[in-house]
């Protein structure tokens, strides 16, 4: 019989707080700790009889957290995102022209992924990053004791102003910013990011940024004007090409980038040291798509990640990828990475609670999903869509759409548009 871990050590991985990247000490944890999680041994139901009730209670909150805790897998969408995000950090930071900095913009609709993609790409570099450099700073000045930061790791504010955000990114560093004027934070920001060696600074959710505002237009100012640091400025949002943050760029067809003018805010408190325009990659993380054998084939591959992933006592092989479950599993989804993986997290959590112990479509259909996350901005689009899901009535109430409505022919592999669109080649 497969050893189960001792209850002490069970335990403490399963108390393990969720873990937070937007402070230079949650960042650096989440780095280190991010693949320590052991998934739950594989048990048949026979086996699985055999231990005592304690023995199964422990193990139930053991598989129950290795469904929850699934490792990140790659996709075709996910692998063009990385390679791009890594080319561009790692040949920025080995630049030693005094020229600004490409910087990459990572759309995508919401739980599709982009912001665990984009950070695995940065924990990697700076791993590597700080293994070249024996964890110091290569450009410390003698006599500082500033902690060599490579990645800094900033959420946008749901108000975006210049002074907000400032601030937001000098508590990732745990500077003081009380009582500053929005001129000394500008100058902090920039001091902050050259003293501790910082090569890329992410700023997630800056769809949040609201184009009609005056003070969001001065915020994407000032955010260009950081390039002028020679930072790699990271931008992650839903549906970047249509937010308006590209509303004053043009597409440049000779380097396929983006071209967004200089800062005008930032020349005002003395940033700008040159006029050139500034460059963005634009990279989109799509859904799952059914148009070609290609991607019905990719699908399928990800489903068997899943299921990999999955310890449940009675399921059967290819429990996700056998019969109509695929098409099943994509008219739930639409083919949404994080609905897909919500889904299956609750089917399995029910498959275990009824001792049906697999999923299939009768199960699935009692699952409905619910994406109500306070930490999420419904309306910059950073909950997506749910196929089927409840409607509200005249009374306020949920009305529950049919789960599996009948239709003369299956039409779940038929693509319903294109993604988001791209500039012609």
């Amino acid at each position: 019989m497969t050893e189960l871990p001792p209850a002490d050590v069970l335990a403490t991985a399963l108390s393990r707080q969720p873990p937070r990247r937007d402070t230079a000490a949650s960042w650096r944890h989440w780095c280190t700790t991010r693949h320590q999680f052991v998934p739950a041994p594989r048990l048949t139901l026979a086996q699985w009889k055999t231990m005592s009730l304690a023995e199964r209670s422990l193990h139930d909150m053991h598989r129950t957290a290795t469904h929850v805790n699934m490792p990140l897998l790659e996709t075709p969408m996910s692998i063009k995102v990385s390679r791009l995000v890594n080319r561009r950090i790692r040949n920025n930071a080995f630049k030693q022209k005094p020229s600004t900095r490409a910087g990459v913009m990572v759309s995508g609709w919401g739980y599709q992924g982009k912001t665990e993609t984009v950070c695995e790409v940065l924990a990697a570099f700076e791993e590597d990053w700080l293994l070249l450099h024996d964890q110091l700073n290569p450009q410390a000045v003698d006599g500082t004791r500033d902690l060599h930061l490579p990645i800094a790791y900033v959420q946008t504010p749901v108000t975006a102003k210049p002074k907000s955000t400032c601030q937001a990114i000098l508590d990732f560093f745990g500077a003081d910013t009380k009582n500053m004027t929005l001129p000394e934070l500008v100058r902090q920001v920039a001091a902050s990011l050259h003293d501790h060696g910082v090569k890329a600074l992410v700023l997630d959710d800056i769809t949040r940024l609201r184009m009609h505002r005056a003070d969001d237009q001065d915020t994407l100012d000032l955010l260009r004007a950081f390039m002028s640091m020679n930072v790699t400025l990271v931008l992650i949002g839903v549906d970047i090409p249509h937010s308006g943050l590209l509303r004053e760029g043009r597409w440049d067809e000779q380097t396929r980038q983006w071209l967004l003018p200089t800062s005008e805010h930032a020349r005002v408190h003395g940033l700008e040291a040159t006029q050139t325009e500034r460059r963005f990659d634009l990279v989109e993380l799509d859904r799952f798509r059914t148009t070609t054998p290609e991607q019905i084939t990719a699908f399928h591959a990800h489903l068997t990640g899943l299921e990999d992933n999955l310890r449940l006592l009675k399921a059967p092989p290819g429990m996700l990828t056998s019969g109509t479950m695929p098409e099943y599993l994509m008219r739930r989804t639409d083919g949404v990475v994080g609905l897909l993986e919500r889904l299956i997290e609750d089917g399995a959590q029910e498959a275990m609670d009824s001792g049906r112990e697999t999923l299939d479509e009768n199960l699935l259909d009692e699952v409905i999903l619910s994406l109500d996350d306070p930490g999420r901005d419904a309306a910059a689009g950073e909950i997506p869509t749910i196929p089927g899901s409840p409607a509200p009535t005249t009374s306020g109430h949920l009305k529950t759409a049919p789960a599996r409505p009948t239709k003369n022919r299956n039409t779940s592999f038929d693509d319903h548009g294109p993604g988001l669109a791209q500039p012609s080649a």
